[in-house]
């Protein structure tokens, strides 16, 4: 057996106010759960994605969270779960006033390739984004596949970085 407080995991560099890895801490190796804190206008992903190999369940602990689908916005709140299925697009924001908790679950542990997709203001489109870490700086930072623009830029402790 493993216990963990979420509060002793460290913070990750997230679009969320909190994101805190609980896969390493307890010791999995088949599944990854996250735990998530989303204030107003946060986003459990830094991309509108989808995963080769992993599928994907949300729990809703409290506030309501509202998914980007191929279909349209879905709302899930309290007590409520939303799977996503391998190489199904999605991405989970809070558009609500109240904060959102949640946990996300993934199996198997591997994403395998994982498809990004961000608006690029000088391509007028949704393109393929590619995300990497800043060399000079604790960020991340999102770049256009097509032309390189920056669509984003996400620094620790400041998760206001839609757009650069």
């Amino acid at each position: 057996m493993k216990r963990v407080s979420v509060d002793d995991v460290e913070n990750s560099l997230q679009p969320a106010a909190v994101m805190r890895p609980l896969t390493d801490a307890l010791g999995l190796t088949d599944v990854a759960i996250n735990y998530y804190e989303l204030e107003p206008g946060d986003s459990f992903a830094f991309a509108y994605h989808s995963h080769e190999v992993q599928e994907e369940a949300f729990y809703v602990i409290s506030g309501v969270a509202t998914f980007e689908t191929e279909d349209g916005p879905v709302e899930v709140g309290p007590d409520e779960v939303v799977r996503f299925d391998r190489g199904e697009f999605q991405r989970g924001w809070n558009r609500g006033d109240e904060p959102v908790r949640a946990l996300a679950i993934g199996a198997p542990l591997e994403y395998g390739e994982q498809e990004t997709r961000r608006y690029c203001a000088e391509c007028d489109a949704e393109t393929d984004a590619d995300l990497s870490a800043a060399t000079d700086e604790d960020a991340v930072i999102a770049r256009c596949a097509e032309c390189g623009t920056e669509t984003g830029r996400w620094y620790r402790g400041s998760m206001d970085g839609e757009v650069p």
